[in-house]
């Protein structure tokens, strides 16, 4: 059975997880709010949305970071788990932790149909609202604090993107894909080698230094993102 679709007038199918009674029941009550979003799972724990994934094919899956069984992560091992599984289906991470980390491993096998938000967000329905919208979609979007400490270790601006040459463009698109550069090569028809040194490029006209304690390619990605049509929060 594929995923379903979304159609431009049909709710969204969404499935939620988090471990918090108190969560769960405040984040169903702000879906209710959007009549935009069908709630078709509500579940405790991740490999129980796992389950009601495949019983369900949401569009959507909103996601606590920190649940059961694994507990620390939870959410980012649901979200690779099911970029592997159900490419189509998006994901939002709920989080009450702005921890770079977690941007990291989020976005680090590709940044489509992917959204981080802190849980406050979820007190405007109108931020989850877009949230949804966008990974539904395949686009990404990230809680601009995140950004911040993701971006942290670079003084260039997100604008530097626009100082990158076509190919290095075309390039840093792939890498947004979560592609390595082995896959990238592949697909613009380039050798390894060739795609390796605009990467390079890449890296020193945006300001990455190799000294950087989080990935290079997810910032560069989330830079990419910020000139991009998906705009992060603001």
């Amino acid at each position: 059975m594929p995923d379903m679709p979304v159609g431009a007038d049909s709710a969204i199918r969404v499935a939620l997880a988090d471990d918090s009674y108190l969560m769960r029941e405040a984040m169903q009550q702000v879906l209710a709010r959007l009549g935009r979003v069908e709630v078709v799972a509500v579940c405790d724990h991740g490999e129980r949305l796992l389950e009601a994934v495949e019983r369900e094919r949401p569009a959507v899956v909103i996601t606590d970071v920190r649940m059961p069984p694994s507990g620390d992560a939870e959410g980012i091992r649901l979200a690779r788990r099911l970029r592997a599984t159900h490419p189509a289906i998006g994901v939002v991470v709920l989080s009450q932790y702005a921890e770079p980390r977690y941007g990291v491993g989020l976005l680090e096998d590709g940044a489509e149909g992917r959204a981080y938000l802190l849980k406050d967000r979820i007190g405007d329905p109108a931020e989850l609202m877009a949230a949804i919208d966008v990974v539904a979609r395949g686009g990404s979007l990230i809680d601009p604090q995140m950004i911040a400490l993701l971006m942290g270790g670079t003084d260039q601006p997100s604008s530097a993107v626009a100082q990158l040459t076509p190919r290095e463009r075309e390039v840093l698109a792939e890498m947004a894909q979560g592609k390595s550069n082995a896959a990238i090569a592949e697909a613009l028809v380039l050798t390894k080698r060739a795609v390796e040194k605009h990467v390079g490029a890449i890296f020193t006209r945006l300001g990455l230094s190799d000294e950087e304690d989080v990935s290079r390619r997810v910032v560069a990605v989330l830079m990419y993102l910020a000139e991009s049509d998906d705009l992060p929060l603001h």
